[in-house]
């Protein structure tokens, strides 16, 4: 055996089973929190915020000024990964996990005792756009910090299933989210919900938030960060050090996070407004959504451990390569005003579809950078790329079909994200098996 195979297994087995469990916890917990934070806003974006907020006579407008707000926070998120990435590569990941993790909790719960426009009139979509772009600020840098939890403790052999884990919590996220606001429309009556019952799930964040920091402080700062602060390597400034020394890297990831995006936020907010446009109960369309994300939650921890036999960019390419030809098929399943084909529509596009490509997509961009700027490289490549083609998605998917409900034009549009994503993966270095630090 060599001395650089001595020095990683001598690594990875001074790491204890129970640290390992601690930060895959951390990771995960951390993660879905911020995402039902992040999701439950689209979810009511489309439900009600147009007319509490947005108030207009036209129900399409004033949901359409709704979905802008949602992608109005994709802009901030670059700015958040940059902040937060630099504390991330500089004081450590966990400190900068707690961060982000309160500010995204207290915006989510100044949302939930927001007044409304009958009540205070402009204010109201002002502050609620202002508290929006603290959310976004606060997940451009937790995704990060989130992922490296986990990738930089896990095994070698199993770093795409472990990288898995956190890309989970976005579905977990999701699911909370959606369940949180079925459960208010069941419980209160349609008059009730648009005036207490929606700022009930706002106001749960609470408690989460408190038990991600308690988990979060049980776990210690990764291997990685520890070798590198050891040995005195730290960027003064990492963002500088990213753009002079890994750009390539982070083109690649800003394109490969292209078809991800786009196809998540059409299966998981679009769909929502989109089926209930077409006729569909408020409530089909979130338990169809809340079924597809719990059904993919196994299938990216399985697609995670296939990448490590086979490798990350044929999982990748793969995916997206069928997301492409899925999108017309799956818009065509919504308009038979059927659940039935609702469900499948979904199950196919999100828990089968997307899945593939969302389990190895962060593993794959962590393991792109050097452990110095590593955070910063994956946060900045991961917000850019979502701030392109994840936050207007809805807000065109949404004006495409407007009046005519042509929908040949969102086919095209998930379809040239499918090819610039593979285009840039091809470009990339798979690095599948090899130790992450070397």
């Amino acid at each position: 055996m060599s001395t650089l195979q001595d020095e990683t297994v001598s690594r990875e087995t001074a790491i204890s089973a129970s640290e390992r469990r601690r930060a895959l916890a951390g990771s995960a917990v951390g993660s879905a929190i911020e995402w039902y934070d992040f999701f439950l806003y689209g979810t009511m974006s489309a439900l009600v915020f147009g007319p509490l907020f947005f108030t207009s006579d036209d129900a399409t407008l004033s949901t359409m000024l709704a979905l802008a707000t949602f992608a109005l926070s994709f802009l901030v998120r670059p700015i958040g990964g940059i902040l937060f990435s630099h504390l991330g590569d500089r004081i450590g990941r966990k400190k900068t996990l707690v961060f982000t993790l309160s500010i995204m909790g207290a915006g989510t719960a100044l949302i939930g005792v927001l007044p409304t426009y009958a009540v205070v009139g402009i204010w109201a979509p002002i502050l609620l756009t202002v508290l929006r772009l603290l959310q976004g600020l606060a997940l451009g840098g937790e995704w990060g910090g989130g992922l490296l939890l986990a990738v930089e403790y896990s095994p070698r052999k199993t770093r795409g299933l472990w990288g898995a884990v956190p890309q989970t919590g976005a579905l977990l996220g999701l699911a909370l989210g959606n369940l949180a606001a079925t459960a208010s429309l069941e419980i209160f009556p349609e008059d009730a919900f648009l005036t207490i019952g929606w700022r009930i799930p706002f106001l749960l964040s609470i408690i989460l938030v408190v038990i991600g920091l308690w988990i979060r402080h049980t776990v210690d700062e990764t291997p990685s960060f520890k070798k590198v602060r050891a040995e005195q390597s730290t960027a003064r400034v990492p963002l500088l050090l990213t753009l002079r020394r890994n750009w390539r890297e982070v083109i690649i990831v800003i394109f490969a996070k292209f078809i991800e995006t786009a196809t998540f936020f059409l299966f998981a907010t679009f769909s929502v407004s989109y089926a209930v446009t077409l006729g569909y109960s408020r409530e089909e369309a979130l338990n169809a959504v809340l079924i597809a994300a719990v059904l993919a939650i196994p299938a990216m921890l399985l697609w995670g451990r296939l990448s490590d036999r086979v490798g990350r960019k044929k999982v990748f390419v793969i995916g997206a390569i069928a997301a492409a030809l899925f999108t017309v098929p799956f818009l065509w399943m919504m308009n038979q005003l059927a659940f039935g084909w609702l469900l499948a529509a979904l199950v196919l596009g999100f828990s089968i579809i997307w899945s593939s490509y969302g389990s190895v997509l962060g593993t794959f961009f962590a393991e792109s950078f050097p452990a110095d700027v590593r955070y910063t490289g994956a946060s900045l490549g991961y917000q850019v790329g979502a701030a392109i083609a994840g936050g207007p998605v809805p807000l065109i998917a949404t004006a495409i079909v407007a009046g005519t409900n042509n929908y040949g034009g969102i086919g095209l549009l998930i379809g040239a994200c499918a090819v610039l994503s593979v285009v840039a993966v091809l470009f990339a270095k798979d690095r599948t098996g090899q130790p992450l630090d070397d």
